[in-house]
């Protein structure tokens, strides 16, 4: 009782950190807003300066950070578990290249030329990237065990990847759009961007609910799980599924943001313990949470200018993970 006592007050830590990040979102900037005036641009819309960069610029990237660094986060708990690999994130199961040859086909060949548009194209590379690797891993002698999905998405990855600067390096107008996308931000999308992902965020996030007690199970073995009652092979594929609709929409909204789904879980877990019920919550609201503190970080180290939250969670999240293994609390599913 009094363990669950103390993840519960980690948790509700976890919230008001998130909710300090929304409010940095929300009045720090180029133009710096005061948290009551932002509040009532919020709940009485007038016609003035600040309600309107409040409004217009800066809800639409806090929802975006929010969405991003959920998805980034649960994905990277999922994958984790399920590949039984501590350094497990959108890469490994292929999900962030496919995205990013969806992106690239959407530039290059569909004549795509806004953000908006390369969503779509995003989230299907994403889906056929990550089904891909599931079916390939599935024909394997331990059918879709750890080690055959990390190599299948190993594999993928790189095939991918070559794909990728192939087309990169023969059409230099497709590169100049691209490079804007790959670096990873949440600066320019829009409140109806961040709609179009939500639905299958929510797909994402029930089926990472559902296979929580699952990954439990995994983490102690096959034969363990399947003695407890569990069928592996739905647990993976529900676990699959959710890890790849999170990452999908994740990286074709925002693009390749670096850390978030790597150290995330590390922190979760030293926080909580393994528990997937706890290490699900609370790595959703820190991941929020750092993507728009490194969104907020961005906006001021160069003023006027802008540092993309993508370079700055990969700064930021390198030292954590490192401090994380050096006081040896990486604690792995």
């Amino acid at each position: 009782m009094h363990g669950a006592v103390r993840r519960g007050g980690v948790v509700v830590l976890g919230v008001l950190v998130l909710l300090a990040a929304v409010a940095a979102s929300l009045t720090v900037g180029s133009r710096h807003v005061p948290l009551a005036e932002a509040l009532d641009a919020l709940l009485h819309p007038a016609p003035t300066e600040a309600a309107l960069i409040v409004r217009e610029l800066r809800v639409p990237r806090t929802l975006v950070g929010l969405e991003v660094g959920a998805a980034l986060a649960l994905a990277g708990v999922i994958m984790q578990a399920l590949t039984r690999n501590p350094l497990a994130e959108a890469r490994v199961l292929g999900i962030s290249a496919g995205a990013a040859t969806g992106v690239v086909i959407a530039i290059a060949f569909a004549g795509a030329a806004s953000l908006a548009s390369w969503i779509w194209f995003g989230l299907a590379g994403a889906a056929v990237a990550g089904a891909l690797v599931f079916i390939v891993a599935a024909r394997t002698r331990d059918g879709s065990g750890p080690v055959s999905l990390a190599l299948s998405g190993a594999a993928i990855d790189a095939g991918l990847g070559a794909l990728i600067y192939g087309i990169l390096s023969i059409d230099a107008a497709t590169f100049e759009q691209y490079r804007f996308w790959v670096v990873g931000s949440i600066a320019g999308r829009t409140s109806a961007m961040a709609a179009q992902v939500t639905p299958f965020l929510l797909v994402g996030l029930v089926l990472a609910v559902v296979a929580a007690r699952g990954l439990d199970a995994l983490a102690l073995g096959d034969d363990v799980a399947r003695g407890l009652g569990h069928r592996i092979q739905r647990v993976r594929l529900a676990a699959a599924v959710a890890a790849i609709v999170l990452t999908g929409a994740a990286v074709a909204l925002a693009g390749p943001i670096a850390f978030v789904g790597l150290a995330v879980p590390h922190l979760a877990r030293a926080l909580v313990g393994t528990a997937h019920r706890w290490v699900l919550p609370l790595s959703a609201l820190l991941g929020a949470a750092l993507v728009l503190f490194a969104d907020v970080l961005g906006r001021v180290i160069t003023p006027p200018g802008e540092v993309p939250a993508g370079v700055v969670t990969a700064l930021v999240g390198a030292p954590v993970l490192l401090w994380l293994v050096r006081r040896a609390k990486v604690v792995t599913a």
